[in-house]
């Protein structure tokens, strides 16, 4: 298929996408985002109620690996509307379950349904757009997300005040509900677009696990565990420190996604203007992010509008780093036909650290204190910030 040259039919194109992004992750954090509006409503314990969430994670980053496959061999656009339609279901099922196990099961849907959108999509904008057009494009459309979670902190409260915290999820159906009428109507549609390789084999897949990959995949584990952990928790530990009501917690959660754009735009920017390697990019954006963990974890308890700025900075270093290392590697496989996997298996790496930080985190701040688990989110960063620097040199040797 040709790449689309015209600049109208782009734009449209790229605000498509990032329109249908912000939906799946307005139909996939708001439960994080109402979850101190559950625990005060209903009185269960986090760690009981987080499972929803935790459970959801591991569904979602299983159906990553599971969606990248059937994406490099079935129509992306197909595969999108699946998971559209799954997700609408179980935002309209949610608040029906009046048991957390029950809750469980319907969120692990859930979370397998979203993981039929971003690989799909990844594999759309490669066979659409040409590579310096993609590297634009992913800027634009991760923007969806930060909009997204923009949009659930500000409805959050409001639904709740409203109607209680079950609103939030029927309003998040109902916007499922017309993105999935807009996207059968406007998405193009590929067909299946494979690479033909010859004489290398399953090459793609041995290139997928050598120890350099591997390393990398540690990275963005970390990376998940910090961006997920610190958005779903940061309205849990506002709260509690400093003796906020939930609802005014959650309005601080808007503060995260602001630093989502300026980080995904000054990732973006660096990538494609002044540092060539992802890889180098992304140990910058990590190490700014183990500044601010450290300095969380320094001045907790002090100032609550500093506290929200640092947790927002950290997120949205985070968020620079999962464009890079999620969104910008997996054209390197492209030769060999696995753009779809790589980026499944990636992104399931994760969701693997944000199962372990939703599940860990609740775990931790009840039994350790909020001082303790401030301290494991900068070890995190310093960690992943340390691997990167090890892989800088490698990935320009293999892969550039």
């Amino acid at each position: 298929m040709e790449k689309i040259t015209d600049k109208e039919q782009k734009k449209h194109i790229v605000l498509l996408f990032a329109a249908m992004y912000m939906v799946s992750y307005i139909t996939r954090i708001n439960y994080g985002a109402v979850l101190a509006a559950m625990i005060e409503d209903t009185g269960l314990s986090k760690p009981l109620l987080s499972l929803a969430v935790t459970g959801s994670f591991v569904t979602y980053g299983t159906g990553q690996i599971v969606s990248g496959m059937l994406g490099d061999i079935l129509s992306p656009k197909r595969l999108i509307l699946y998971g559209l339609i799954a997700t609408t279901l179980m935002n309209v099922l949610i608040p029906v379950c009046n048991t957390p196990y029950r809750m469980l099961v319907v969120w692990c849907i859930n979370g397998f349904a979203q993981a039929f959108m971003w690989p799909p999509l990844v594999k759309l904008m490669t066979v659409l757009f040409s590579p310096a057009d993609y590297k634009l494009a992913c800027v634009k459309v991760s923007f969806g997300s930060t909009l997204g979670t923009i949009a659930v902190y500000l409805m959050a409260p409001i639904m709740i005040a409203l109607s209680g915290w079950r609103l939030m999820f029927w309003l998040s159906a109902l916007c499922g509900v017309v993105m999935i009428f807009i996207w059968n109507r406007a998405c193009p549609e590929t067909g299946i677009v494979k690479r033909i390789v010859t004489g290398k084999g399953n090459t793609g897949s041995r290139i997928l696990f050598t120890p350099l990959m591997l390393l990398i995949m540690l990275v963005i584990i970390l990376q998940g565990i910090l961006r997920d952990g610190v958005t779903t928790w940061m309205p849990s530990y506002i709260s509690e420190s400093y003796h906020l009501s939930s609802e005014i917690s959650i309005v601080t959660g808007v503060f995260m996604p602001v630093f989502s754009i300026i980080c995904i735009y000054i990732a973006g920017w660096l990538y494609r203007k002044k540092i060539k390697n992802p890889i180098t990019c992304a140990a910058s954006i990590f190490g700014a992010g183990a500044a601010a963990a450290l300095l969380l974890f320094i001045q907790t308890d002090s100032n609550a509008a500093v506290s929200v700025f640092l947790a927002a900075a950290i997120t949205g270093c985070m968020h620079g780093v999962n464009l890079l290392l999620i969104t910008m590697l997996p054209p390197y496989f492209d030769k060999y036909g696995k753009v779809s996997t790589v980026s499944g298996v990636l992104n399931a790496c994760v969701y693997i650290g944000s199962a372990i930080s939703t599940y860990g985190i609740a775990v931790l701040s009840e039994g350790k204190g909020w001082h303790f688990t401030l301290f494991t989110w900068f070890v995190t960063a310093a960690a992943g910030t340390a691997i990167c620097i090890m892989c800088i040199r490698p990935w320009r040797k293999k892969m550039m």
